[in-house]
């Protein structure tokens, strides 16, 4: 590691949604070392809580609208230019593709981009764009998919500057948030008894939550007596799924929960965990609920694939029949003790601040900050 103090540029489009953990990820990446970290929001109000969470040295509120930093963004990259003359900072890390345009045009630093979506380089002038600027750009997909995918938007540059640093989780933060089994049962209104088959995100096409009900109505009749499915959640689709649940013939077995404040603290209600997405970059929430000790079920693409990492425990995307088998499967699966622990030692071997710690360190692109 460096040997005298340095700095290192956050750059966060936002903090809403996931991204504020995602920049204490990646601010904890610099525990310990010489590093001081600077995260910038380009969007977001000044906000003492977002501070906080950042785990950052300094926090900036540019206070952007949308609108603002939609065409050239000049006031923005006056900005970076500013605060980058502030500090010696060594290179910057930019979250998604608005934050690497401004940093590259903003800054002199080396600028490590990582995405969080598919299709960020599709457009050509994105691709143009970072060619011009391949020299001190590297990159970073939060998954192997996500990786892949930007690859073969650069397949003439080395694999060694296209490279996946996994989403991670705070284990012990996680855990610390958990609620007993009984009290989130209670607060979600669910049976004591019953087998309850969880599902978070939104109610949109993306996370494909009709097969999730096709599946559960194939594999009910031989699930477990009293078996529900609870999907947590709000979006444009709950009355379309409410009317296939009762198509179905299963709308008594089906609780729609709605969108739930610190969703995450409830999963221990949940007995397995399903996540449907049609091409999930990562699938933090699969994450989640691993940390809350529930197995986890995921379709077999995308990044949701590569956390779930068995194939006892996918099944193809649209798939309701083998969604339905795999259901029924995990429904009589005995050694429950060990998968949690198994799950457990996954999550530390591979998507803890630790383990991506000394991936991140050993990675090619990061061998000039050492």
């Amino acid at each position: 590691m460096a040997t005298s103090e340095q700095w290192v540029l956050q750059f966060c489009h936002g903090y809403d949604g996931p991204f504020l953990d995602c920049a204490r990820q990646y601010a904890a990446l610099f525990e310990g070392t010489s590093y001081k970290v600077c995260t910038v929001y380009l969007t977001g109000a000044p906000n003492r809580e977002v501070e906080q969470g950042s785990a950052s040295h300094e926090v900036v509120f540019l206070n952007y609208s949308s609108p603002q930093v939609r065409g050239l963004k000049l006031k923005a990259i006056r900005d970076i230019r500013r605060i980058t003359a502030s500090r010696p900072f060594t290179f910057c890390i930019a979250h998604r593709f608005k934050p690497v345009y401004i940093a590259l045009l903003g800054s002199k630093l080396p600028v490590i981009g990582v995405h969080h979506a598919f299709g960020d380089y599709e457009r050509l002038y994105r691709r143009l764009f970072a060619g011009l600027y391949r020299k001190r750009l590297a990159l970073l997909g939060v998954s192997n998919a996500v990786r892949d995918d930007i690859r073969n938007a650069f397949p003439s540059w080395p694999a060694d500057r296209i490279e996946t640093l996994y989403n991670r989780v705070n284990l012990d933060a996680i855990r610390g948030e958990l609620i007993t089994r009984d009290a989130a049962r209670q607060f979600l209104c669910l049976p004591d008894n019953a087998w309850v088959i969880g599902n978070v995100g939104r109610l949109h096409p993306d996370k494909d939550q009709a097969t999730l009900l096709r599946g559960f109505a194939k594999a009910l009749p031989e699930l477990p007596e009293g078996s529900l499915l609870a999907i947590m959640g709000s979006g444009r689709l709950e009355d379309a799924l409410r009317r296939l649940a009762n198509d179905l013939g299963i709308a008594k077995r089906v609780r729609f929960l709605g969108q739930i404040s610190s969703g995450r603290r409830y999963f221990p209600a949940f007995d397995i965990f399903v996540l449907t997405s049609d091409h999930e970059p990562f699938g933090m929430v699969l994450l989640e609920a691993m940390a809350a000790g529930v197995p986890v079920i995921g379709t077999d693409c995308g990044g949701g694939r590569e956390v779930v990492a068995s194939d006892e425990r996918v099944f193809k995307l649209g798939d309701d029949e083998e969604l339905a088998a795999v259901l029924l499967r995990q429904s009589a699966a005995d050694g429950l003790a060990e998968l949690r622990q198994r799950m457990l030692d996954d999550l530390q071997l591979r998507f803890s601040d630790q383990a991506a710690f000394r991936l991140f360190w050993s990675l090619p692109l990061t061998r000039n900050f050492h």
